[in-house]
Order: C-alpha cells, then sequence, then structure tokens
C-alpha cells in the first residue's frame, strides 16, 4: 500500500510539474516581488486595424528575412502564435517603410533572475534598421536610455512602464522619419513610444547633445543597419542572444 501511494505521488508530481511547465514556459517569477499586480498582468492583444499591414500574423515568417535581406528568418515559431529569437540573427521585414507610420510590437522577456544588466532578456526594435527602442527585463529599475522603452543611445523613458518578466507587454510607436533636402538630413527623425498604454517618449526628436550644446542629428544608433537616412528601410527586431518573444506584429502607414 505505501509503495502504491509512493508511486501515485509521484504520478502527481510529474504531473503538475508538465502542466507547470506548459502553462510557464518561460520560468516562474513567484519569487519575484511584484510592485502592484498589475505588474504581473499581460497587455491584451491588439487586433490590426483596417488598413494596417501585418508584419506578424502568427503563422509564419514568410514577411521576414535575415539581417542580410536574402537569407529566410531562422526564429522559432512556438504555440500560440509567438516568434522566439532562437539564435538566428537580426531578422528584417521585406518591405521597407519611410514617412510616418504607427508600428505595433507585442513581446515579452525571459526571467533571468541571475544575469545582469544588458544580459536580461536583451533585443531590441529598430524602426528603418536605424533606430532602436530597446527590449529588456528592466523591472523596477531607474530607467537609462539602454533600459527597456529606451530609444538607444538617445533618451531614456520618461518612466519605467515595464511589466514583470515572462508577462506580454506592447509598444505602439508612432515615428516620422527624417526630412531630408538635395539627399542631406535637414530635420531629425520623430519618435513617440507608448509602453503599456504609457506615453515614455513624446515628439522624442531624435538627436544628441554634444559637449559644446549643439544638437547632432542621429541617423543611427547602436548596432543599427545604417545606410542612407534618407531611405526607406525596414523594421529590424535583434538577436541578442537571449530567448525573447514577439507576436502581433502590424504597422499603419499615415495618410499622405
Amino acid at each position: 500500500m505505501k509503495v502504491r501511494h509512493y508511486l501515485i505521488a509521484v504520478a502527481v508530481a510529474f504531473a503538475i510539474a508538465a502542466n507547470s511547465s506548459a502553462q510557464d514556459p518561460y520560468g516562474s517569477i513567484a519569487d519575484l516581488k511584484l510592485a502592484k499586480p498589475a505588474d504581473g498582468q499581460a497587455m491584451a492583444s491588439v487586433p490590426a486595424p483596417k488598413g494596417a499591414i501585418v508584419l506578424f500574423d502568427g503563422k509564419s515568417l514568410d514577411n521576414w528575412v535575415k539581417r542580410d535581406g536574402k537569407s529566410p528568418a531562422h526564429w522559432k515559431i512556438l504555440d500560440g502564435g509567438i516568434a522566439q529569437v532562437s539564435g538566428g540573427g537580426d531578422i528584417i521585414t521585406k518591405d521597407k517603410f519611410t514617412g510616418s507610420f504607427k508600428l505595433h510590437v507585442e513581446f515579452r522577456v525571459p526571467y533571468m533572475p541571475t544575469a545582469k544588466g544588458q544580459g536580461r532578456g536583451n533585443s531590441g526594435v529598430y524602426v528603418q534598421g536605424r533606430f532602436e527602442v530597446q527590449v529588456l527585463d528592466s523591472y523596477g529599475l531607474k530607467s537609462k536610455d539602454n533600459d527597456c522603452g529606451g530609444i538607444y543611445s538617445v533618451a531614456p523613458p520618461l518612466s519605467n512602464a515595464c511589466k514583470a518578466p515572462t508577462v506580454w507587454q506592447s509598444y505602439d510607436i508612432s515615428f516620422t522619419a527624417p526630412k531630408c533636402t538635395d539627399g542631406k538630413v535637414t530635420e531629425p527623425g520623430v519618435i513617440t513610444v507608448v509602453h503599456n498604454g504609457v506615453i515614455i517618449h513624446d515628439r522624442q526628436r531624435l538627436v544628441r547633445k554634444q559637449k559644446d550644446g549643439k544638437e547632432e542629428i542621429v541617423t543611427n544608433t547602436t548596432a543599427g543597419m545604417g545606410g542612407d537616412p534618407c531611405t526607406p528601410g525596414p523594421i529590424l527586431l535583434q538577436d541578442h542572444g537571449n530567448p525573447v518573444q514577439y507576436r502581433n506584429i502590424w504597422l499603419l502607414q499615415a495618410k499622405p
């Protein structure tokens, strides 16, 4: 009888573990102290509006290629319409964009409590392949320009709107490309970012202050694709070696 009870207990334990793994493949955050309950609640997925270009529908990466612009994108497609960074390198959209547009991205980062700084669920969303809005586990931190929501090397978010790791978050990035005359940039690009419903950049001009106080127009942030800033560019999702996940990505071009 004791052996039978032991075997039943083992079977129940395995069942619980399997169920937990299926529900929570990204690791438990039970030991993470949340500032408020909402920080552990996922953002609702937002369907693409009429006229939007669906860049990732959860079924395939047909709209994406590797950074070289030729090779197939080799990230993993998981159940639930999720693309996971898998060591396949950065991916970019086949289409390129200019003018003004709104980009919607849903993402989540793994719980990596023993990792530090830029090693905690690092990825990034680059508009035109040049301007990065950082993706990182920056929950509870005083955010810098290289933390989640930061425009990398340009501006920190106005506030830290991060959810806890493993929880689905969203970016709504409104972007206006740099203005050019005779092939030269005359006005910087402008970005507004809404992170989990909170405005964290409000018409942020893509400039840096130099030591003499003058403004330098930024045409490419760290690890961006560079190239002619007066030309269209793709959306780039960064592979920084961590298993960050994305879903439901769409873009709405502004009407002329």
